[in-house]
Order: C-alpha cells, then sequence, then structure tokens
C-alpha cells in the first residue's frame, strides 16, 4: 500500500505567466478584469484587479477559480436548478457563473483560474488566454 501521491503543481513561474497573458487579452479586448488563480485543492495562489475593473467581481472571479477547480470543469458547468443551494452551502464559494476555468496540464488537474469584470464571453477570452500561456487544455 502506498501512502503518497506523485502529483503536478502549478508553479509561481506558471501563475505569473497565466497572469501576464491574461492581463495582455484584457488590455486587448479593452475590458480591465479581475483574476484569481486557485490551485487544485482552491487555495488562492494569485488575486488580481486591474485598474478599473468593477471591485465586487474579486469575490466572483475566485468562486469561478475555486469552483472550476473543485469540478474540474468549466464553472458554467454547474447545473442552474442547484446553483442557489450550492452557493449558499458553500457560503458563495461555488458559482454557476461563466468565467472560471479548470486548469488541465497533461491530463491532471493541477488548479482553476476565474475571470470577472466583463461580459461572459470576455471573460472566458481572457480565461483561455492564461491558459494558452501554460499549454493547459483549451475549453470552447
Amino acid at each position: 500500500m502506498s501512502y503518497i501521491v506523485n502529483k503536478r503543481i502549478l508553479t509561481h513561474q506558471g501563475v505569473l505567466a497565466m497572469l501576464a497573458a491574461s492581463v495582455a487579452a484584457a488590455e486587448r479586448i479593452g475590458q480591465p478584469q479581475c483574476i484569481a488563480i486557485v490551485d487544485c485543492s482552491g487555495d488562492p495562489l494569485l488575486q488580481f484587479k486591474m485598474t478599473g475593473a468593477k471591485y465586487l467581481s474579486r469575490k466572483s472571479a475566485l468562486a469561478k477559480a475555486q469552483t472550476a477547480a473543485s469540478i474540474g470543469a468549466p464553472s458554467s458547468s454547474i447545473p442552474d436548478p442547484v446553483r442557489p443551494a450550492i452557493a449558499a452551502a458553500t457560503d458563495g464559494s461555488v458559482t454557476g457563473l461563466t468565467g472560471g476555468l479548470p486548469v488541465i496540464i497533461e491530463g491532471e488537474l493541477v488548479g482553476g483560474i476565474g475571470i470577472g469584470s466583463g461580459s461572459p464571453d470576455q471573460d472566458l477570452d481572457v480565461a483561455r488566454a492564461a491558459l494558452g500561456a501554460v499549454n493547459a487544455d483549451l475549453f470552447s
């Protein structure tokens, strides 16, 4: 019986590369964003609010990232009927809002990213740019 597991982790260099790519994407579309990146257990690795982004979007960006890391799927995949109950049960840590994507590299879940402050399409575009920076799986 084994008592340990070999696991990949998202490094600070990866987090910084994701931040740079997401800021560049947000600047290209002219929409300042709040960016949250978490590890696979949902612990925050980075929270960043671009100048001009909506300050309350910091909370939703973190919830999106934690949701994506928790379920290994986009935050928007939480079914509509259960969204209010899950949000209440997790004190807002789980959301069905669009803009959260899991960070999956070579088949292994290493974290989640959440983007907030723009439209759902803008949030997803910025999140995908961040995933591309670390060669993570892209979600359509």
